[in-house]
């Protein structure tokens, strides 16, 4: 006699695991080591703490706007604006983004949304590689 699933609820599309997720966590990281280890830098030397808690908070609401916008697209409700997403990652929160995007399979495949994702993520790495590497100030300029 085969069994039927017939009484076992449907997974969800999006329970699946993160697929390439050893990848994905070296990705990550090395993406983080920059932004990370400058606002560390700058929190040891005691010049500020101000990047690290900017990173965490914003990564945090990016991460809840995520999966807010994700609940309501599933319900056919009004979404969170591309716009305000981008600006909560252009603030810092694009690790939070990064991660809930995988987690929650969100904007994953719309290219246009990616583009300008990916192009805040190059920012901030360019802003952290002056910042570390380069020592470039205003007052040099």
């Amino acid at each position: 006699m085969r069994k039927t699933l017939k009484n076992r609820p449907e997974p969800e599309k999006n329970s699946a695991p993160i697929r390439g997720l050893k990848v994905k966590l070296l990705v990550f990281a090395l993406l983080c080591a920059l932004p990370l280890g400058g606002s560390v830098s700058l929190l040891l030397t005691g010049i500020s703490r101000v990047p690290l808690l900017i990173y965490a908070v914003a990564s945090a609401l990016a991460f809840g706007l995520y999966w807010y916008d994700k609940q309501q697209a599933k319900s056919g409700q009004w979404r969170t604006p591309e716009k305000v997403l981008h600006g909560v990652e252009l603030l810092g929160g694009w690790p939070g983004a990064l991660v809930a995007q995988q987690m929650f399979r969100h904007k994953t495949r719309k290219l246009s949304y990616q583009l300008w994702f990916w192009l805040i993520v190059a920012a901030h790495q360019a802003l952290w590689i002056d910042v570390l590497f380069l020592k470039v100030t205003f007052l040099d300029l």
